[in-house]
């Protein structure tokens, strides 16, 4: 698996956000994407992740597949995307229906133990901590294997210990060939390339 990113020009509402990017990834690499606020590191996920389309320049996944670029992506962005009137297991049931989970995937709950959330599991997710929040909308990178990760700013909310197992589970996912971008200011904490994006004019 490889990701290209050739010649990137990105505008929002007329104003430029970068111009001329161009990187690439091979399986099991991971890009840590860094740079002042604004400077347009969410944007250039959210472009990756077929949300945005660049003014100019050409993104691709290969091998390229019958698959859709964005069915081959799990992309979390600063929202947790949990609705707060559903418990932690029925959000997570609704991500398994909509990435539509294929028998032999790892359970819920077993997700759910591997990222410290058994005992609130019935809880509705409105009634989480920040930190818990952001575990269960990382626990979502679990439900299905997908080979590139988008991830914006994945260590914020984390204390400590919950850090240290997303780096885990970002060192499984490398390992078995799959890609990362990450936009981050503190670091990804694991061998990453750099990208570093300069303020928007």
């Amino acid at each position: 698996m490889r990701l290209a990113a050739t010649d990137l020009t990105l505008e929002r509402g007329g104003r430029l956000i970068f111009s001329h990017l161009s990187f690439s990834l091979e399986g099991g690499e991971a890009l840590a994407v860094t740079g002042a606020n604004g400077a347009g590191k969410s944007s250039l996920l959210r472009a990756l992740a077929g949300l945005l389309t660049p003014a100019s320049g050409r993104i691709e996944l290969l091998p390229k597949t019958d698959t859709p670029r964005p069915e081959a992506i799990h992309y979390l962005g600063h929202t947790d995307a949990l609705k707060g009137v559903l418990t932690l297991t029925e959000n997570l049931a609704f991500w398994s229906a909509m990435l539509a989970i294929k028998p032999g995937i790892k359970t819920i709950d077993e997700i759910l133990r591997r990222f410290g959330l058994q005992t609130v599991k019935d809880l509705p997710a409105a009634y989480l901590s920040a930190g818990q929040r952001r575990r269960a909308a990382l626990a979502r990178l679990l439900l299905a294997p997908r080979p590139l990760w988008l991830l914006d700013e994945p260590l914020t909310a984390l204390d400590l210990a919950s850090q240290a197992l997303l780096k885990d589970v970002m060192r499984e996912h490398l390992g078995g060939g799959g890609l990362i971008v990450a936009a981050t200011h503190a670091g990804l904490g694991l061998p990453a390339h750099e990208l570093k994006i300069g303020a928007a004019a």
